[in-house]
């Protein structure tokens, strides 16, 4: 649990044809042998996925891809789900290979990044083997930052480091998860119920992290469960600045907070924290517009056995049937695959 979660992490996904070294530069980048690599075309066929921390920016996680010109009925289905990955990219890498230059499968990825509006790197592979004749203008040309490296001799490794850090987008995390809403000596309650749904023996990621950002914050935590909710409070030499609950308990240990004392919940200061959290609330807002014909879809990040108090499974079905008079049509998906 000491390792930043994937949502922490800024995606850094690498494109490109087959054979152009697109593993191969992602183990130079680690310097492991992450990614499987052969002078076959078409190795890699799934996604492979490492996280590793690049300074100064942090957590990253590095995405090899299936090449984007694969052939065949299956080698179609591998490049539907390399241009899937786009979904999670905050920033690409575009590997081409020096010798044969910007070919059409390139030019198609870089379009497509641009329209997506995800920053993008063209790493030159292959350098050390020689460079088409005029590419460097055909390069320059593009408009897009470009880097000559060699995965094989690991030449260029620095300087592709440099241009991930320069491309980055500054704003992919926030640096705080509520530093804005505390100041150092205030008290934090935080109500982490322990029960059917609750990992054994452990405390679920976000309150983990909660924990960390206060005490990053010098404010203090007192954790506890709904029950203790009151004594905790009574037992403080001042009102504490924030009650933060379990979603599932939020009615409960709603009852039993005053009204003087703000009072959130994990997945509020997360949606904040990861998310738009006005459009969020203006499609709660909406919810009330909903017609029976209408199909809602609710989709969780995470994947996980669902159990009877499950918030995607049953607590949000049913407060929504209470809202709207009817049970309406759902949906559930989970991980990163949608209808």
């Amino acid at each position: 649990m000491g390792g930043a979660p994937r949502s922490q992490r800024l995606h850094i996904a690498i494109f490109g044809r087959r054979n152009v070294g697109k593993s191969s530069l992602i183990n130079a980048i680690t310097n492991q042998q992450i990614a499987l690599v052969s002078p076959y075309a078409g190795t890699t066929t799934d996604p492979v996925k490492k996280a590793m921390e690049i300074l100064p920016i942090g957590p990253v996680l590095l995405i090899d891809t299936a090449g984007i010109d694969d052939v065949g009925e299956l080698g179609e289905l591998r490049v539907a789900r390399t241009y899937k990955v786009l979904d999670q990219t905050d920033l690409a890498i575009v590997v081409v290979e020096a010798g044969a230059g910007l070919l059409e499968y390139e030019r198609k990825m870089m379009a497509i990044v641009r329209e997506r509006k995800i920053p993008f790197i063209l790493a030159v592979n292959k350098s050390d083997l020689g460079v088409r004749a005029g590419l460097e203008l055909e390069l320059k040309s593009s408009g897009a930052p470009y880097v000559m490296v060699s995965a094989s001799t690991r030449s260029g490794m620095e300087e592709l480091k440099q241009a991930i850090i320069a491309g980055r987008p500054h704003e992919y995390v926030k640096p705080t998860i509520m530093g804005d809403l505390i100041s150092p000596g205030d008290f934090v309650v935080l109500n982490c119920p322990i029960d059917a749904s609750a990992p054994k023996g452990r405390l679920i990621l976000p309150q983990v992290n909660i924990i960390r950002d206060i005490l990053d914050n010098r404010a203090q935590a007192v954790v506890v469960q709904t029950e203790e909710i009151p004594e905790a409070l009574n037992g403080l030499s001042k009102k504490p600045t924030l009650v933060v609950t379990d979603s599932q308990a939020f009615a409960e240990a709603g009852k039993l907070v005053p009204d003087d004392i703000p009072f959130t919940s994990f997945s509020i200061l997360f949606a904040r924290y990861l998310g738009d959290l006005e459009p969020l609330l203006e499609g709660v807002r909406a919810v009330k517009n909903l017609k029976e014909d209408e199909c809602i879809l609710i989709a969780e990040a995470c994947t996980h056995h669902r159990s009877c108090v499950d918030i995607g499974a049953a607590q949000i079905p049913k407060m929504l049937e209470e809202i709207l008079g009817f049970a309406p049509k759902i949906e559930l998906t989970s991980g990163h695959v949608f209808p």
